[in-house]
């Protein structure tokens, strides 16, 4: 995270401005904070949910937090706090949304996050350059498995819609200049920023980044944020499919592999979006991710209810190239066009 001080003491003990940086300090500063390398383990988690009243101000629960969401009332999100593997991280997050108080399910632009460790410095199987590569490969998958924010007009996800023009992986390979060059690039204080005196400070630059929402971020850690929140518990599948597939070495692998070819397809996230599963590509792909990913909670020992429902979200859409948000346009759109 940047430093968000505005000053610094000079030799007398004095308190004197910072400068605020260019473009080229802030990029350095940018690369400098993406990541925080550390071995893959430790798991974290986000549920948005609507809740029954409105929320003024942040909760704290048990495990983690429960915070108002923007843009509107009525909105909230569970952050949970980082947790030694992906079951101790599903135990506390159902802690924390059993005691968030009355949380109503729905459809809606309601997403779920998934937090894992930046990885390895170097390229090798837990190295943070292979696992940035691979979230953003992998990200399209889930996003069209989870989508589950339909709009009128058909869309599957009208929350990952609006990275329909997003490529799914930047030709910059470098993953810290990767995200760097994300961020500038963004609207935001630096765009149209001519004059050292209408450059932003820190806190500017520390706003900026908290506030974009791109599938995949660097926040120090990996921040994956492609799904649509599935129904009832279905927060529980997002969060072992992602956590699996990205942190087992093995699942790790063979999902490299599966989804490396969808970097050169075209226009992949939008399809994602508009055709969730429906699209031939994806349906392939999360396909044999998911079986992947059960397989890989198969051979920890992972409990049987979690096991089970990912083979019952598995059985009900992916393997039917089918995504929740299906069986509401079903309801929804159909009848009204009889």
């Amino acid at each position: 995270m940047l430093c968000s001080c505005g000053s610094r003491p000079d030799r007398t003990g004095a308190r004197r401005p910072v400068t605020p940086p260019n473009e080229r300090a802030a990029a350095l500063m940018l690369a400098e904070h993406a990541f925080a390398p550390a071995t893959p383990g430790f798991v974290g988690a986000a549920v948005d949910v609507p809740m029954a009243r409105p929320l003024e101000e942040g909760t704290r629960l048990r495990h983690g937090f429960l915070a108002p969401r923007s843009p509107g009332p009525g909105l909230g999100t569970v952050s949970g706090p980082p947790s030694p593997g992906l079951e101790v991280c599903i135990d506390r997050m159902a802690d924390d949304l059993a005691a968030a108080g009355p949380v109503l399910d729905g459809v809606g632009d309601y997403g779920v996050r998934v937090a894992l460790e930046a990885g390895l410095e170097g390229g090798g199987p837990l190295g943070l350059t292979r696992r940035w590569a691979l979230a953003h490969t992998l990200a399209p998958v889930l996003a069209a498995a989870f989508a589950n924010s339909p709009t009128l007009d058909g869309w599957r996800s009208g929350r990952q819609a609006r990275h329909r023009h997003l490529p799914v992986l930047r030709a910059v390979a470098d993953p810290r200049r990767s995200w760097a060059a994300y961020v500038l690039e963004q609207p935001g204080p630096f765009r149209g920023a001519r004059h050292d005196h209408e450059r932003p400070g820190l806190d500017d630059l520390a706003r900026h980044v908290e506030a974009l929402t791109p599938p995949v971020a660097a926040r120090g850690h990996l921040e994956i944020d492609v799904a649509d929140r599935p129904p009832r518990d279905g927060w529980k599948v997002v969060v072992a499919v992602t956590a699996v597939l990205l942190d087992d070495p093995r699942a790790a692998a063979a999902t490299e592999e599966i989804t490396a070819p969808l970097a050169a397809e075209a226009g992949l996230w939008e399809r994602a979006a508009r055709d969730g599963l429906s699209d031939p590509a994806l349906a392939v792909a999360a396909r044999e991710c998911f079986l992947q990913a059960y397989g890989t909670l198969a051979r920890h020992g992972t409990g049987r209810d979690l096991r089970d429902q990912v083979a019952e979200f598995t059985e009900q859409y992916v393997m039917r190239g089918r995504c929740p948000a299906d069986d509401v346009l079903e309801r929804t759109v159909r009848p009204a066009r009889r």
